[in-house]
């Protein structure tokens, strides 16, 4: 009789292999399969509780969906090449680092604030809202990046299709829209009012994220009217963490080039 034990403890453990096969496939969550077999020694040998046992099965499942959710999200958002905080050079920039550190945890996107990376061509706008989006998409939180020209397109052939409305109510299921190079070209008068609708539709219901090349005073050069900027700027910045980066670009560093045409007007101008 003695020897028939092992034989039916292996027989029953196979049949649960199999039952816990057929429950993670029905739950479409397969890997559970995986990590059952995996914890299954681990769990006997330690002791475990069948109830420290299923925590430990369903952490790992938890885990794998959100890394895999997280990296679909990245992959959708469109960014013009994956950044991350740890990558940027924050000794170039040693001012922004405890306020991007803070905008890293998420918290701007529950309240429904905005960020605006402001400062000359080449110091890191572009990277630092990029990162901000990858971190937000690894919150959980769905995130679209474009250039503001791009954006404009975009609502442009929203419009001419009849269907702005819909369009502006779909951006606005998005925790966090990202608008790269506002003021890099100029915007004729329709398409700084669907830019101008764009954000009224998030305030206080949806971040957004901008980076620009110009202060805020010359956002009106940008859009072509003073008025509209002026109610535009004061819906960003009404709830906003604003940044202004400085510096040579990074792109001109070992070149012998000490600043780009732009650069010494565009600091004048954030400072005064």
């Amino acid at each position: 009789m003695a020897a028939t034990k092992p034989t039916a403890k292996a027989a029953a453990s196979t049949e649960a292999v199999k039952q816990i096969t057929y429950l993670a496939g029905a739950l479409k969550a397969p890997r559970i399969t995986e990590a059952a077999a995996r914890l299954a020694d681990q769990s006997r040998d330690a002791g475990w509780t069948h109830e420290d046992y299923l925590a430990a099965v369903l952490e790992r499942e938890v885990s794998a969906r959100s890394a895999s959710g997280a990296q679909l999200r990245i992959r959708a958002a469109g960014f013009p090449a994956p950044k991350t905080l740890e990558d940027f050079d924050f000794d170039a920039q040693p001012t922004a680092r405890q306020q991007i550190a803070a905008l890293a945890s998420g918290g701007f996107l529950t309240e429904a604030r905005n960020v605006v990376l402001l400062g000359p061509p080449g110091t890191g706008k572009t990277h630092l809202a990029t990162a901000l989006g990858v971190a937000a998409a690894r919150h959980g939180h769905r995130v679209l990046f474009a250039t503001a020209t791009d954006w404009v397109t975009q609502l442009t052939d929203a419009h001419r299709a009849g269907k702005l409305p819909q369009e502006l109510t779909r951006l606005r299921r998005y925790g966090l829209i990202i608008v790269d190079e506002v003021g890099y070209l100029p915007f004729e008068q329709d398409a700084a009012n669907l830019f101008f609708q764009l954000v009224s539709s998030r305030y206080e219901h949806a971040s957004l994220i901008l980076t620009s090349n110009l202060p805020f005073s010359g956002w009106g050069g940008v859009f072509g009217d003073q008025a509209v900027a002026a109610a535009m700027i004061d819906r960003i910045v009404h709830h906003a963490d604003v940044l202004t980066l400085k510096g040579a670009s990074y792109r001109l560093r070992g070149r012998g080039i000490d600043s780009l045409p732009s650069n010494r007007t565009t600091t004048d101008q954030t400072e005064s």
